[in-house]
C-alpha cells in the first residue's frame, strides 16, 4: 500500500461586501475586513480545481455561471464553472436559491431581473449543516445571510449577475441570458451526507465523497492518484497524521488510512 502523503494548501482570505465581521473558530479575521470567501490555491497537479470557504451576512446576488461552451461563445476564456454546495452551518431559517419554482422563459426571466421580481420566482431551499447541492453551469442560483459553505468548482472565476439587491455592482444581463436555463432545478442534485452514503456529488469534472469508518461504503474505490481532502467533523487524525480544522490538503489517501482514522472527511477528486 502506498503511504499517505497530504500537503496542506496555501489559502488566502477575500473580502465581500456580503461578508462577515468575525469568521469562527479556528479562524483569525483579519481586521479590518469583511471576510466572505476563503480561497484554497489549486495545487499543480489538480490546477482545475478551487475549493472554497464561503460565509454570508447578506444576500449574494442572484447569479448563474456558464459553461465551458458559453463562455467560448461570450469570450470569456475555455472553461465553464460546474461547482458544488456543502452545508458547512446554518443560522434558523438560512437558505440558498437553486432553479425556478416553475419553467420560466427567456423573456420573462430578463423581465424580472431588470425588475426585482426574480426573487420570487426562485426556488429557495431551507438549509442545514449536511445538505449538498450539485450546481451544474446554468443553473441560476443564490445564497441567502447566515450561510457557512463549503464551495467546490471548477477553477473559473466567470460570475454573470442578473440582479444585486440595489447594489453598486456591474450586471450581466445580456450575458447571463445566453448561460441561464430557466428550468425547475432537480431533486436528483439534492442531497445530503446522511442519505448519500458516501457519494455525494458525481458530476463530469468531479466527485465529492464522505469518507469515514463507520460508513464501509464510502471507503470503497478511493482513487491512487491525488485527491483533495477537507477535514468535515471531529479531532481529524489519519494514520497518524493530525488534520487542521479549516484547512484542505492535497495527495494520496486509501480506504486502509480512513478505517484505521477518528475523523470524517471530504475527499474530491477529478472525473476521468
Amino acid at each position: 500500500m502506498q503511504a499517505m502523503t497530504l500537503t496542506r494548501l496555501d489559502r488566502r482570505f477575500v473580502e465581500k461586501i456580503w461578508g462577515i465581521d468575525q469568521l469562527p473558530s479556528p479562524f483569525l479575521h483579519p481586521r479590518p475586513s469583511r471576510i466572505g470567501e476563503i480561497w484554497y490555491n489549486p495545487v499543480e497537479c489538480l490546477p482545475d480545481l478551487l475549493v472554497k470557504r464561503l460565509f454570508t451576512s447578506e444576500c449574494l446576488s442572484v447569479q448563474v455561471h456558464p459553461s465551458a461552451k458559453i463562455a467560448r461563445k461570450l469570450g470569456l476564456g475555455q472553461t465553464g464553472k460546474e461547482e458544488a454546495w456543502i452545508i458547512r452551518a446554518a443560522e434558523p431559517g438560512a437558505v440558498v436559491a437553486l432553479g425556478f419554482q416553475r419553467a420560466v422563459s427567456q423573456e420573462d426571466m430578463r423581465k424580472a431581473a431588470q425588475d426585482g421580481s426574480i426573487i420570487d420566482l426562485l426556488a429557495w431551499f431551507e438549509v442545514q449543516a449536511g445538505d449538498v447541492f450539485h450546481i451544474p453551469p446554468g443553473t441560476v442560483h443564490a445564497v441567502g445571510r447566515g450561510v457557512d459553505l463549503i464551495e467546490i468548482q471548477q477553477n473559473c472565476d466567470i460570475t454573470l449577475r442578473l440582479f444585486d439587491h440595489g447594489r453598486a455592482r456591474e450586471l450581466h444581463l445580456d450575458q447571463a441570458m445566453d448561460a441561464a436555463e430557466g428550468s425547475v432545478y432537480p431533486a436528483s442534485r439534492r442531497t445530503t451526507i446522511e442519505a448519500a452514503g458516501g457519494l455525494l456529488v458525481d458530476g463530469p469534472f468531479f466527485r465529492i465523497r464522505h469518507c469515514t469508518a463507520k460508513a464501509p461504503q464510502s471507503l470503497e474505490a478511493l482513487p491512487a492518484k491525488g485527491s483533495l481532502v477537507i477535514p468535515w467533523r471531529g479531532d481529524c487524525a489519519v494514520s497518524g497524521t493530525s488534520l487542521g480544522e479549516g484547512e484542505c490538503y492535497y495527495g494520496t489517501i486509501a480506504a486502509e488510512d480512513i478505517a484505521n482514522s477518528t475523523c470524517e472527511v471530504l475527499i474530491v477528486e477529478p472525473a476521468d
